[in-house]
């Protein structure tokens, strides 16, 4: 079965590994004997869903969360049950993916408008009149 992340692009669920921990989180008794943390963990590297692109972009934007050994890490606690923290977990990865993969809107170059550069030099001439007033005038002035 794949994932879908977006129309484009679709994720074979045999690509993500899920490895479960003790949870740090709320649970009461639960919390010390059932291993209710789930890390989700996606080899960008070697995924064959990917293109270069998006393996490129990926890399990029989740550099953070990406190992050395180009391993996608995602995890989830906030739920008290493994089912819960793993759902949560491949949103999260799900999220992600289509955040990173989003592309960037370009920069409209924009140019400060004539009038707004002569008010700010009009305002330095005025501030500058007004420290010279204030300053003792010099003994060769008279």
């Amino acid at each position: 079965m794949a994932i879908e992340i977006n129309r484009n692009l679709k994720i074979e669920e045999s690509e993500i590994c899920y490895t479960f921990s003790r949870s740090s989180k709320p649970g009461g008794q639960n919390v010390n004997k059932v291993s209710t943390r789930v890390t989700l963990l996606f080899d960008v590297e070697a995924s064959q869903s990917l293109s270069d692109r998006q393996r490129e972009r990926i890399g990029e934007k989740l550099s953070s969360r990406i190992g050395k050994d180009g391993i996608l890490r995602v995890v989830s606690q906030k739920h008290r049950t493994q089912k819960g923290n793993r759902e949560a977990a491949l949103e999260r990865f799900i999220a992600l993916v289509v955040a990173a993969l989003k592309p960037r809107r370009r920069r409209k170059p924009t140019a400060v408008p004539r009038v707004v550069k002569e008010g700010r030099l009009e305002a330095k001439r005025r501030r500058s009149r007004i420290k010279r007033a204030r300053a003792r005038p010099s003994p060769d002035s008279d």
